[in-house]
């Protein structure tokens, strides 16, 4: 009885103070077409500075901390008004480690037209698509930011959408090892509209494929799975000190489509609780998740049903419940310079080892900035 209503407490209080995510359009980097620009190069500079501390001592999420620093100068021509040519480099540093951590080239071409942009190459991946953390978690701007693919993005008054399909090891005859495929797609419709009420319906899709005809592992089962999410987001602009109230809430999926089942669950569900605000101080996010065999492709191990810590992988607890109660202070210091400070504490109140506090810190500096080269002479 204790336990629900410590639940409840924390939902109602998140409908003065949450969200289901924080805004992180500052730590994004998108460079489109410009009508304004034909002809012109450009240097794109794009600087991503993190410290990320998981203070965890649980059975689903290990307790590290990643610092570094990213790099990602870009060479950007303007061929056409509707045509950006985009070639450069990604470089990952991390702190206390000897040598470059990974690097990577990034080509891109990039077609815009109206409300529509198709991209090919280098793509507006990971926290780009804008998926809620159970189905992308957000350390993967961190560990895996890159993503090579196809990718078509519509953004329309009432409604948007980000479709797409990365290929992430690809396969040559005859492979030791078989190819990953992973795409999916996220969309929203707003409904209603009105005295700064806003109600919408998203929609996200994630699926992953293991396989592939011309690798010599014939006996490695074909692997094929899918996280969905949908639910209902309600805003309300406020203005002052209380910029804005809401509550974002979903009902989360996942479905092993192999033709041989061998993960520890074949489907799996969770509901997804936030409600909150974004003040001048910055956003509080209260939030609750309720799992049941759920298994994510890219997101947050915390949310699982399945662990793959270090110690203790392997371990199933087919019922998770998790409560959060998170803070984020966000500001541009000066010019391109963006400040990133989140707070964000859990109870998980599944098991008794692990029912006491914990959280994780972060801190996020980023810089970025599009400078003029030259103009070619057409």
């Amino acid at each position: 009885m204790k336990r629900a209503l410590l639940i409840l407490i924390f939902i109602l209080a998140g409908y003065q103070f949450g969200r289901a995510q924080f805004n992180s359009s500052a730590i994004e980097n998108r460079i489109r077409p410009d009508s304004n620009a034909v002809g012109e190069v450009h240097f794109n500079f794009y600087n991503f500075n993190y410290v990320r501390d998981y203070e965890y001592s649980n059975q689903f999420h290990d307790g590290y901390t990643l610092y570094g620093t990213q790099l990602q100068p870009q060479l950007v021509y303007y061929a056409h008004p509707n045509l950006a040519i985009i070639a450069g480099a990604y470089i990952r540093k991390d702190f206390g480690d000897n040598g470059v951590h990974d690097s990577k080239p990034l080509f891109a071409l990039k077609y815009h037209k109206k409300d529509l942009s198709l991209i090919f190459g280098s793509l507006e991946g990971g926290i780009h698509h804008g998926y809620i953390e159970q189905l992308w978690d957000f350390e993967r701007q961190i560990t895996d930011p890159i993503q090579y693919g196809t990718q078509l993005i519509i953004e329309k008054e009432k409604w948007k959408l980000d479709a797409w399909i990365a290929w992430q090891k690809q396969i040559y005859t005859p492979s030791p090892v078989k190819e990953q495929i992973v795409g999916g797609l996220t969309a929203e419709r707003s409904l209603w509209q009105s005295n700064g009420w806003k109600l919408s319906l998203p929609f996200q899709f994630l699926v992953y494929h293991k396989g592939g005809q011309i690798d010599t592992l014939k006996s490695v089962p074909l692997l094929t799975m899918g996280n969905g999410a949908t639910g209902l987001k309600l805003h309300k602009e406020i203005g002052g000190n209380v910029q804005e109230i809401f509550t974002d809430n979903y009902i989360v999926g996942y479905k092993d489509f192999s033709p041989t089942k061998i993960q520890a669950f074949q489907g799996g569900y969770g509901l997804w609780f936030n409600a909150g605000a974004n003040t001048r101080w910055g956003s509080l996010v209260a939030s609750y998740w309720k799992g049941n065999n759920f298994q994510t492709i890219k997101g947050m191990p915390l949310y699982e049903s399945v662990s793959s810590t270090l110690y203790d992988a392997g371990h199933k607890e087919s019922n998770r419940s998790i409560l959060l109660l998170r803070y984020a202070y966000q500001h541009e210091l000066l010019p391109n310079l963006y400040l990133d400070v989140r707070v964000e504490p859990h109870v998980d109140l599944g098991t008794s080892r692990t029912e006491q506090l914990q959280f994780q810190g972060s801190f996020f500096l980023t810089y970025k900035q599009d400078f003029k080269l030259f103009k070619i002479k057409q």
